[in-house]
């Protein structure tokens, strides 16, 4: 049998770089961890709000968009 190449893979070969992908990976879940409470924390307290929406100032569909004229 031929010896098929071998295929590149994401790992890097490169100890220091090994480390410093786990390191960086790990403070990003700390991170989004603590983000992740904050939010579920100020949902419970109802002290998040859905904004009302606010009309925009085009009109037209597709292509055919254009500014719409202001008011007064």
């Amino acid at each position: 049998m031929a010896d098929s190449p071998k295929r590149p893979t994401n790992r890097p070969k490169n100890v220091f770089r090994r480390m410093e992908r786990w390191a960086v990976g790990l403070i990003l879940g700390i991170v989004a961890f603590f983000l992740e409470r904050a939010v579920v924390r100020s949902m419970r307290k109802g002290e998040t709000k859905a904004k009302p929406s606010q009309p925009t100032a085009l009109k037209g569909t597709g292509s055919e968009i254009e500014p719409a004229e202001a008011d007064g």
